[in-house]
Order: structure tokens, then sequence, then C-alpha cells
């Protein structure tokens, strides 16, 4: 089972939340620039595929990444996404009976269920640990940098999906 999403990177940098005192005066600078978009399926065991672009993602371009996809599976494969309106395509639709002859088959999860999504995660831990703040400083190192990353997932970099496991004694 794959878990599936898109996710944008951009030169203005990621700040999820910040807190200040009242007199104080916080600046964090960024710069409206260049973006990167990536598409990802992620398995559990943090196998991950991707697919970046400077373009939109629209429902041709994840069609595409999909239907490569499903010449390379063996087995029955289960793609999870979410409602997104490219997910949810007229296109997407048709190419659905076709994947289903190649054994790689689409479910969507319930509407405003991100937390279901483990890639989600994912993209929590590219944006907010593993690209630096030096990063952004120009398009060129933030490239670079994202280029890394997503080459090293599955590899270097993983994540523990896996819940605590309890000794009882």
């Amino acid at each position: 089972m794959y878990y599936g999403d898109e996710t944008q990177v951009s030169e203005e940098g990621y700040v999820p939340y910040g807190w200040q005192h009242k007199e104080e005066d916080v600046a964090i600078e960024s710069a409206k620039g260049s973006k990167i978009n990536c598409f990802g399926i992620l398995t559990r065991e943090n196998q991950f595929k991707y697919k970046t672009t400077s373009e939109t993602i629209t429902s041709d371009f994840i069609i595409e990444q999909l239907d490569c996809f499903s010449f390379t599976i063996r087995k029955h494969t289960v793609i999870v996404l979410d409602n997104a309106k490219i997910h949810k395509s007229e296109k997407m639709k048709l190419m659905q009976q076709i994947w289903s002859k190649r054994n790689l088959f689409i479910f969507f999860l319930p509407p405003y269920s991100p937390h279901l999504n483990i890639i989600e995660r994912l993209w929590k831990e590219l944006k907010a640990r593993w690209i630096c703040p030096e990063d952004y400083k120009d398009d060129q190192s933030l490239y670079y940098a994202l280029n890394l990353i997503l080459n090293a997932i599955g590899g270097d970099l993983k994540i523990n999906f896996n819940p605590m496991k309890i000794n009882l004694i």
C-alpha cells in the first residue's frame, strides 16, 4: 500500500507557527520566488517514489506518474489519495479502470482526514526538519537540498510509522 499526495516547496520558507513578546519586532527573511512542486507515493516501509516539477501539478501530471508506476508493480497495489479535484477528475476515473487491470487500485480517504495519509508526515519532516534555513538563500540551493533529501528518503532518511511496542512483564 502506498500513500500519495503533492506538496510545494518555495523560497518563502516554512514557518508553521511562531511567538514573540508584545514589544519585540521579529522578522524572518523570505523571498517570493521559485517554487517546486512534488508528487510522491510512500509506503510504511519508507519505499518512496516521487516526481518534481516547476509547473502546477494537474490531473494529467498525476495520471502520468501513476500510469508509469502501474507498469512497475508485480502484485495488487493500492494507492491512498485524498479528495483533491485533481485526484477525482473524469480522466482519473477512466484511468482507474485501466490501472485495475494492471493491479493498481486507488482508494480515496474520507473528506477532511489528512491525518490518515502518512505521506503528510513526510512532507512535514521535509519542510520542518530536513530542509535547513540556509537552504532557502536562493533557488539553486533550495533545489539542490530538496533533490538530495528526496533521493535520501528510504535510505539515510526514514520515518518510523510503526507504533511503539510495549513489553508487558
